[in-house]
Order: structure tokens, then C-alpha cells, then sequence
């Protein structure tokens, strides 16, 4: 717990003054709300009031009534503001260093969390430590001072009556933990069903069209309303556990005022007269104490509540602020990719530690700065994973892999990336303008240059249909452009970065056969010194290529140009064949 809050503690930053202020106010608030009953009791004492002078003795005791009231009143909504200010600024700063945390993550770091849990972690989780902290600074402040404040007036009135008080709060604080205790198995099991319930979400917002084309809102709504229904649950019971906070507390406020009435009124009794040892106004003025006392316990019950829901929240947020960049750049990492060439060796790769099997194994392989690579495999065959550990988005669990020459590890990761672009299967368009989009690439890019890489990935015949040309706005996901429009966009963006290494993961798999011998023969004729490797399912798209690498299991099962191949392997003879429609003759001479 403490090693959570503080870390969480790091975020305060630029409100630190602002959250040390705030309980200096608060800490100014409960003293002069705790000398009010005691003044109030001196005002309307009846030994003064039955003697001359009252109404002086009134006024003097009524202006410092006024002034303490008006001490308090502007303490606390002092504290108040700055207060709100502290707890809003310290959230935005948490959003910020969970956002940059995840940003810096290696794709083994985001598999480890998945999306719907780093939004519930960045939105749900920040607000309900965002307002754990401003009650920490106001109420959990304010409350132990004012609890110990009125404590010491309320002995300096009656000793005797005031260890009532400490007798009831012990017990009150052993029910209180009992509760936390209970309650605290819910609330984590709550946001992880949280979690689920974003998941929901974000599948049935992002893939609407797929539900809607296969008929599946009910099914989508029923999946949602059981998470819905699991969240409910658990909150319902978590609820009525800490519902049970304010009967508690009426209980024992109800029993120490009685206590105090009743002995307080027994002590005046024997005393045989109003200005005894023990006056009726200062029995007001204990059970105002005693009111004080116990309503601080309320208060503290509120906070209690708050932090028990947020210290899950705190946790989850501690764990994401903490995890360990599983890749990182090195101090003096090299500055400069020299070429485009790139030389697996000896690798095997997996995506966790704990996995049994290897995704890539054995893998040597010699691409030399400028070639065209071509990969082919099935499904699984690991043709994805192959690529990733150029740019470094993943690292290999043994041998190395070099670029321009330098192993991967060495490089400055920024430098890496910029000169291996890639484009992933999953092609990404954000909201705003295509030039917005292609600026990507590189932000100071010129029209000039932006035009030319979209003619090379064939793009620019498309956008110049649109109303607005290059300043047509892309809905968010790219919505509103066609599967292919949105691969050649996603090409030119990377063709925009100048890099010595171009990735093409299955990128023109959306295209036409005829656009996609256009991308190849514009790559072949303009960018003829880039590193141009290929992941596809068309033969067409990388016959051409000077190497054509086999993937099966894994494995490189075969390598060469698309005439060796035909002749020594099988497997991509089989594909080729299959695709153009194309067998041998068999014995029979039947086609």
C-alpha cells in the first residue's frame, strides 16, 4: 500500500503547494468550528447573565462567534478551491503518465494488459482516485483534526463525561474495519468485470458492421447485459455491505448522546443548583461535542467508503505506472542506419517466456540493402512475427538480428524506426485530414512530396475524386474510405518517412491485381536503394522479387527466386499452381 501511494504521489508534481495549502485551511476550519460551542457556552452562562452587564458580556461573545464563523466559512471555501484545483490537476497528470507509460510499451508490455483494461485504468480508475485525493485533502484532513480538537474541549468541560467518547469510537472504528475487510474482495472483482464490460464495447462499437451484416444485435446485447449484470451484482452486494456504514453510525452518535444526556443531567441534578459544578450549558456544549465528535466519524465513514472503492483502482493504475519496459533504448544507442540490410541469425523467437513452443525457430537469413523480399506461407506460419523483430517491436529469446549491419539492440529505438517503416496487417487511419494522415510519415513533408508517394502507392487517382482532394477529412478508423483506398493511404504514409527499409505486411491484399503490380513496378523504378520486403498471399505479388522466403511452422523450409523455387520446393509450387489455376499433366494426359 505504501509503496502504491508513492508512486501515485509522483503525479502531484506542479499541485503540490496547492495540495499542502488546502489542509492548512482545513486544519484553520476545524479549530474554529470546534471553538464555537465553547464560546456559544461562555455567552449564555447564567452566573454572567444573572449578574449586570449582560448585554456587553453578549456582544463580546457574540462578535467572537462572528468572527470565528466567518474564519470558517472563508477556510473552507478556500480549501474547497484549491482543493478541487489539486485533485483535477493531479488526475490530468496520472491520465498523462499512464498514457506516456503505455505509450513507451513494447508489444509484449500491451499484450500484457489488454485495451479495455488500460482505458477502464486511464478513465474509471483515475476519476475515483481523483476524488479519494480531494477528500483526503479536505475531509480526511479536517476530520482527525477536528475529532482531536473537540476531544481536548470536551474534557476541558467534563472529564467524566467526555471518556464516553473514547469508550464509543474504538468500537466504531473495529465495526468500520470489519466492513472494509468484507467489502474489499468486491470491488476487485468489480473492475475486472469492468474490464470485460469495456471489452464488450469496444468489439461490438468497432466491429458494428459485422454484427449488423450477420444479424448479431441480440446476441451482441445479451453478451453486454450479462457483463452489465455481473458488474451490477457484485456493486449491489458491495453497496449494501457499506450501507450499513450510516446505521452504525446513528447507532452510536443516538447512544452517546443519550449517555450524556442522562448522566450529564444526573450530575446537575446532585449538584442542587444551575451554577453548580457541572450547568446545563455546558452540558449543551458537550453534546454539541459529542455531535461533532461523532459526526467527524460520519465524515471519515464517507472517506472510508471512498478509498475502499479506490484503492483497486489505485492499485491497478500503480501496476501499469510500474511495469518494466520489456524493450528499451540503449544509453548510448547508435545514431545512424548505415543501409538497408538485414541478417537474421541463428534466431529463435517467442512471444512469452513462458511459452512452450517457439513462434520462429532456426531462422538465418541475408537480405542485402536495396533487394526486394518476398515471404509466402500459410496461416500461422509466423510470417508477422518474422518482420516485427526488424523494427524491434518485439525481441528475439536467442540469436541476433542486424540492420545496416548493427544488431537491433544497439540502435537508438526512435533512429531504428524511422528507417524501417512498416505497414501492418491491420492497416490504421486516424481522424482528420488525409494530409493529416500521410504527415505521419514525415510532418514537414511538403504537397509536392506528399503527391509524389501517392502516386507510387497509387493512391493519389483515388483522392483527387473527392470533393476536398488531400484535405478530405478521415472518419475515425478510416470509416469512410474503402478497404483498398485505405492500404494505399497507409503505404504512402510509410513511403513518406524515406525509409532504408520498407515492410509490407499483406498491405495490398485489398487491392486489385492490376494496382498491385503498379505499386510494385513504381517500388521497383523510384525507390530502387530501399529494402523492400513483402508479406503476401498473392505468388503475383512477389514473383518478381530478388529472394522469395518460405515459411512453414515457423520455419524457413525454402528460399530463392521464383524459377528455383518451382523447381525445389513443393510447398510453393503447390501454392502457385493452386493460384493460377495451372496442374501438370498427369499420366493419363488429362489436364
Amino acid at each position: 500500500m505504501a509503496n502504491t501511494v508513492k508512486t501515485l504521489l509522483k503525479s502531484v508534481r506542479q499541485y503540490k503547494k496547492l495540495s499542502l495549502i488546502t489542509p492548512l485551511f482545513m486544519v484553520l476550519e476545524a479549530f474554529c468550528e470546534c471553538l464555537i460551542p465553547f464560546f456559544m457556552a461562555k455567552m449564555i452562562s447564567e452566573d454572567v447573565l444573572l449578574q449586570g452587564g449582560a448585554m456587553a458580556h453578549i456582544l463580546k461573545y457574540g462578535l467572537i462567534l462572528l468572527v470565528l464563523a466567518a474564519a470558517s466559512l472563508t477556510s473552507g471555501v478556500l480549501a474547497g478551491q484549491f482543493g478541487a484545483t489539486a485533485s483535477c490537476g493531479f488526475a490530468s497528470n496520472l491520465r498523462h503518465d499512464l498514457f506516456y507509460k503505455v505509450q513507451k510499451f513494447s508489444f509484449a508490455n500491451v499484450d500484457k494488459f489488454s485495451t479495455s483494461s488500460l482505458v477502464t485504468r486511464l478513465t474509471t480508475d483515475v476519476t475515483n482516485v481523483q476524488q479519494s485525493y480531494q477528500m483526503c485533502l479536505r475531509i480526511a484532513i479536517r476530520v482527525p483534526l477536528q475529532f482531536i480538537f473537540a476531544i481536548i474541549m470536551s474534557f476541558t468541560i467534563n472529564a467524566r463525561l467526555a471518556w464516553i467518547f473514547l469508550v464509543i469510537v474504538p468500537l466504531l472504528g473495529i465495526a468500520l474495519i470489519a466492513i472494509m475487510r468484507v467489502v474489499m474482495p468486491f470491488f476487485r472483482r468489480i473492475f475486472k468485470k469492468y474490464d470485460a464490460l469495456n471489452n464488450s464495447v469496444q468489439e461490438n462499437v468497432g466491429g458494428i458492421r459485422v454484427v449488423k451484416s450477420f444479424v448479431r444485435e441480440s446476441h451482441e446485447t445479451e453478451k453486454f447485459n450479462k457483463a452489465a449484470g455481473e458488474v451490477r451484482d457484485d456493486f449491489t452486494k458491495a453497496e449494501k455491505i457499506l450501507a450499513l456504514n450510516n446505521p452504525i453510525m446513528t447507532l452510536f452518535i443516538n447512544v452517546a448522546a443519550v449517555l450524556i444526556s442522562y448522566l450529564g443531567a444526573r450530575a446537575i441534578i446532585q449538584s442542587g443548583t444551575l451554577s453548580g459544578d457541572f450547568t446545563p450549558t455546558e452540558l449543551s456544549a458537550l453534546i454539541t461535542y459529542g455531535v461533532q465528535i461523532l459526526s467527524c466519524c460520519m465524515m471519515f465513514s464517507m472517506v472510508f467508503v471512498m478509498i475502499t472503492m479506490s484503492l483497486e483502482s489505485a492499485r491497478r493504475i500503480t501496476e501499469v505506472l510500474n511495469e518494466e519496459y520489456d524493450i528499451v533504448s540503449p544509453k548510448q544507442g547508435v545514431q545512424e542506419v548505415k543501409d538497408g540490410s538485414v541478417r537474421f541469425e541463428n534466431v529463435n523467437f517467442k512471444y512469452s517466456a513462458k511459452a512452450n513452443r517457439y513462434a520462429l525457430s532456426d531462422i538465418d537469413l541475408d537480405i542485402k540493402s536495396g533487394e526486394t523480399v518476398g515471404i509466402l506461407g500459410g496461416t500461422g506460419s509466423s510470417k508477422t512475427s518474422l518482420i516485427q523483430l526488424i523494427p524491434r517491436l518485439y525481441d528475439v529469446a536467442e540469436g541476433a538480428v542486424y540492420v545496416g549491419g548493427v544488431n537491433v539492440k544497439d540502435y537508438d529505438l526512435d533512429v531504428l524506426r524511422k528507417e524501417v517503416a512498416v505497414v501492418l496487417q491491420k492497416n490504421v487511419l486516424f481522424s482528420g485530414t488525409i494530409k493529416e494522415n500521410l504527415r505521419w510519415g514525415d510532418e514537414n513533408a511538403t504537397d509536392e512530396e506528399i503527391e509524389r508517394v501517392c502516386k507510387l502507392a497509387q493512391a493519389d487517382e483515388f483522392i483527387r475524386t473527392f470533393p476536398d482532394g488531400y484535405d478530405t477529412y478521415i472518419e475515425q478508423g478510416g470509416t469512410n474510405v474503402s478497404g483498398g483506398q485505405k492500404q494505399r493511404l497507409c503505404i504512402a504514409r510509410a513511403l513518406l518517412r524515406k525509409p532504408k527499409v520498407l515492410i509490407l505486411d499483406d498491405s495490398t491484399s485489398a487491392v486489385d491485381t492490376k494496382t498491385d503490380a503498379l505499386i510494385r513496378r513504381a517500388f521497383a523504378e523510384e525507390i530502387p536503394d530501399t529494402t523492400k520486403i513483402i508479406i503476401a498471399q498473392r505468388v503475383t505479388s512477389v514473383e518478381n522479387a530478388d529472394k522469395i522466403i518460405v515459411l512453414d511452422g515457423g520455419r524457413i523450409i525454402a528460399c530463392g527466386n521464383h524459377d528455383e523455387l518451382l523447381k525445389t520446393s513443393g510447398i510453393y509450387r503447390e501454392i502457385y499452381e493452386a493460384q493460377t489455376k495451372k496442374t501438370e499433366k498427369t499420366e493419363g494426359g488429362e489436364e
